[in-house]
């Protein structure tokens, strides 16, 4: 571990404290050691042994964070309500709100064990039969979302979905606008606002309702060792809510690459995996979605367009926190080229140069 990231390290977590709670919490053990995951790019992630028990913490990054973002409680009630539905989540532990142990709210599960598929897949998954499976088993869990009957798990007040999409638009353009305050780039950064001008006039006049991931993606699910695979964990619920269904197939099929794609705006973000041999394209996805739910994927370039301008409104959030010093991610520098890149690639959804 290099000085810079035992400080960082250091920031995220007060190893006595943490063993001091579980302890209380949990039983004594003598065994306990922590592990930052440096693969997330949003909360923040440790890997935790306790005793004989493998468990993972959920909290912010440490520093100043933009308003309603990494919420880690909202995502342990949710996680904690599908524990008994049909959609994988990891077993909720333990939720703190004491600042005394991390300096900030923080929840435990359970690990999981299996495989995540980001820059490569693993050696088992790679036949035409199995990547197919993948892309099936990713967009059935995504339905089984949707469809879920959110009442009947205690989710019933868990978001407001009527004018849901509008609000959208200008949630993430005020977490922009929060980051350009921190960068000072946004004379520099003209076809961002075009693009959230753009999203803002040609808003869908309804759309449906339903429980929402958020941040639904590839790398935010887990399979289970062996074959064929078998999907075992959704992660990363900071962000559901109730509210358009379409907004998660939109922000999914963003980071889902058909082969012949242009090269990638952010290739730290964007893995090239999909574009193998088997795994479905973008179009048989949605054909999936659509025939599973009952829900028609109209207006695909607003939701791919604003899937797009949440990652730039991302990016520039992760550049603000780079300049402030408050992460050690490498993806966060590469924003400052990287928020233009995707601006380029928003533009390129409206104009309809980069269909479906």
């Amino acid at each position: 571990m290099t000085d810079e990231q035992d400080e960082y390290f250091s920031r995220l977590v007060d190893v006595d404290a943490l063993k001091a709670y579980l302890d209380a919490e949990l039983g004594a053990a003598e065994r306990f050691e922590v592990e930052h995951h440096p693969e997330g790019h949003s909360n923040e992630t440790l890997f935790v042994t306790h005793g004989d028990r493998a468990l993972v913490v959920r909290r912010p990054p440490p520093g100043e964070t933009a308003e309603t973002a990494h919420d880690v409680l909202r995502e342990f009630r949710v996680v904690s309500a599908l524990q008994d539905t049909d959609i994988e989540v990891p077993t909720t532990v333990l939720a703190c709100e004491d600042h005394d142990v991390l300096g900030s709210d923080f929840y435990v599960m359970d690990a999981v064990a299996g495989d995540v598929i980001r820059d490569e897949e693993p050696e088992r998954f790679a036949a035409p039969a199995h990547r197919e499976r993948v892309g099936e088993q990713l967009v059935d869990t995504l339905t089984d979302v949707h469809t879920l009957d959110h009442e009947s798990v205690g989710l019933g007040g868990f978001g407001r979905p009527a004018g849901f999409t509008e609000r959208q638009v200008d949630r993430w353009t005020k977490q922009l606008e929060w980051a350009l305050e921190g960068t000072g780039r946004e004379d520099d950064l003209p076809d961002v606002a075009y693009v959230g001008e753009w999203l803002a006039e040609n808003l869908p006049e309804t759309h449906p309702h339903a429980l929402v991931h958020g941040d639904y993606k590839l790398d935010n699910v887990m399979f289970a060792p062996g074959t064929p695979p078998e999907l075992v964990a959704v992660f990363d619920w900071e962000l559901s809510t109730l509210g358009d269904p379409l907004t998660d197939l939109g922000w999914m099929l963003a980071f889902w690459r058909d082969a012949g794609d242009p090269d990638p705006s952010v290739p730290m973000l964007m893995s090239r995996v999909t574009e193998r041999e088997g795994y479905p394209t973008r179009r048989d996805l949605v054909d999936r979605y659509e025939d599973r739910t009952g829900i028609a994927f109209e207006r695909d370039r607003f939701y791919r367009t604003l899937a797009v301008y949440k990652l730039v409104a991302l990016g520039e959030m992760f550049y603000r926190r780079h300049l402030e010093g408050n992460s050690d991610d490498p993806l966060y520098p590469t924003m400052e080229t990287g928020v233009p890149d995707l601006a380029d690639r928003a533009l390129r959804i409206i104009d309809g140069e980069e269909p479906l």
